[in-house]
């Protein structure tokens, strides 16, 4: 028998003082409250009600048992409110984890608006790239960009950031505009060591077709951001995500090309472990950022200023 609710038993039958009236209560057969109780008596040892064909009354160690049991029962209701709770209020400690540059750009700014909007939620931003293991880890939920690789999580897709190529208006008055991919072989082109194969980069083409042009530049790096600034300082041209350049381009920054030859958008996730009983804190999130970035996200609205 489960002891807690032996416990439940005990302490109704104490305070009603009789089997029959707590088995009532409880939904039980007289037969099957004694039981209960007898099951403590045995697993502790000792008597806990004095039994007679008139009285039923407590011993003395069962007045200190029924204290404890009481204790225990009410901290056990405590915890159930609490956890039901948070199942069905956000509130808790959030772990998210992002990319560098989405995560500070664009996760960090939806957050304090989420947190306004639900005060008892505190947020843990953590910020790195590759891939991570959310159970072992311990995070809530990661925002993944691309494809998804781990067919184990649940993924709710929030948006996309096209992918295009820009460099800065200077680049372009020294070297000229590319009008095709291949020129691209002629270009300066920064290219990002973390995505193999890096210097690769692939286009669409009129029929729906896709093709791949090797670049090649004097400069690569492992982080985007480090290209995205090199290209604004004139350096050569980048092949970044809209979520990155969108601002850069809408204030003059950086000018894009090439646009009718853009390759395949970059989807972005929010990725957690489960879907059933799925936390406030989570649900309430993923739909808040659906509702910011879905289904035009603002960065894609650097077209607006180029037209």
């Amino acid at each position: 028998m489960d002891k807690l609710t032996s416990m439940l038993v005990f302490t109704k039958v104490a305070k009603a003082g009789s089997f029959a009236s707590a088995a009532k209560e409880l939904g039980l057969s007289r037969a099957m409250a004694t039981k209960h109780v007898m099951q403590l008596e045995n697993g502790l040892g000792i008597r806990l009600l004095n039994r007679t064909t008139r009285n039923l009354s407590l011993t003395e160690v069962g007045m200190v048992y029924l204290e404890r049991c009481l204790q225990i029962l009410d901290e056990m209701e405590e915890m159930e409110i609490a956890v039901t709770r948070l199942q069905t209020e956000p509130r808790g400690t959030l772990k998210v984890n992002a990319t560098p540059f989405f995560g500070a750009y664009h996760l960090a700014p939806a957050i304090a608006a989420y947190m306004e909007a639900f005060p008892d939620v505190n947020v843990e931003l953590v910020l790195q790239a590759g891939y991570i293991d959310l159970i072992e880890e311990g995070f809530d939920l990661a925002i993944h960009l691309d494809e998804m690789r781990d067919s184990s999580l649940i993924a709710r897709k929030l948006g996309s950031s096209q992918r295009i190529v820009c460099g800065s208006p200077d680049y372009f008055k020294k070297h000229g505009v590319p009008e095709t991919p291949d020129d691209l072989r002629k270009h300066n082109c920064l290219i990002n060591s973390s995505l193999p194969p890096r210097d690769q980069w692939q286009f669409s083409v009129p029929g729906g077709e896709t093709t791949v042009i090797k670049v090649t530049g004097n400069m690569e790096a492992n982080v985007a951001d480090a290209l995205r600034m090199a290209a604004i300082s004139g350096l050569g041209l980048i092949l970044l995500p809209t979520y990155m350049v969108g601002q850069d381009i809408r204030k003059g920054r950086l000018n894009p090309v090439l646009t009718d030859y853009v390759p395949a958008p970059l989807e972005i996730h929010a990725v957690y472990p489960h879907r059933k009983h799925l936390s406030a804190k989570v649900r309430t999130f993923v739909d808040f950022l659906n509702e910011r970035f879905h289904p035009k996200p603002y960065w894609e609205d650097w077209a607006d200023a180029t037209e």
